[in-house]
């Protein structure tokens, strides 16, 4: 049998075995998130097509872990040379690259994750609609 393809990934990937711990609702997230897309748009300019607080800290009133979850729409995410090193001289570290997988690119930040998908990319699409059923 194929095994599917995995991720090529910059930096060894994070074991977690243990719990999950899940933090109250803060309202503060929304701000976190606003001082994040200030600076990713600072950085970027127009290839940052869309920017979107996603994840459970984008979700009033949900205990949530406390990690900003950020989607990026740009033209073409495997196009890196017109967005990432633009984030990487802003701070944000490429984790792993997914050109299997919608051309998902992950980058990190201190307590910040951002999901790189080109525009129209259906992964993308998902991520809005759960966070707005949410």
């Amino acid at each position: 049998m194929t095994q599917p393809p995995q991720p090529e990934f910059l930096q060894p990937p994070v074991r977690i075995d243990g719990p999950i711990t899940l933090a109250d609702a803060d309202p503060g997230w929304a701000a976190q998130y606003a001082r994040q897309e200030e600076r990713i748009r600072a950085a970027l300019g127009s290839p940052a097509v869309r920017v979107e607080h996603v994840g459970s800290t984008s979700v009033p009133g949900l205990a949530a872990k406390p990690i900003i979850d950020i989607l990026l729409l740009v033209m073409d995410s495997a196009d890196e040379a017109a967005y990432l090193p633009d984030l990487e001289a802003a701070g944000y570290q490429l984790q792993f690259r997914e050109p299997e997988w919608y051309e998902h690119r992950f980058l990190r930040d201190s307590g910040v994750q951002v999901h790189v998908f080109s525009v129209g990319a259906a992964e993308g699409e998902r991520m809005l609609l759960f966070r707005d059923v949410l």
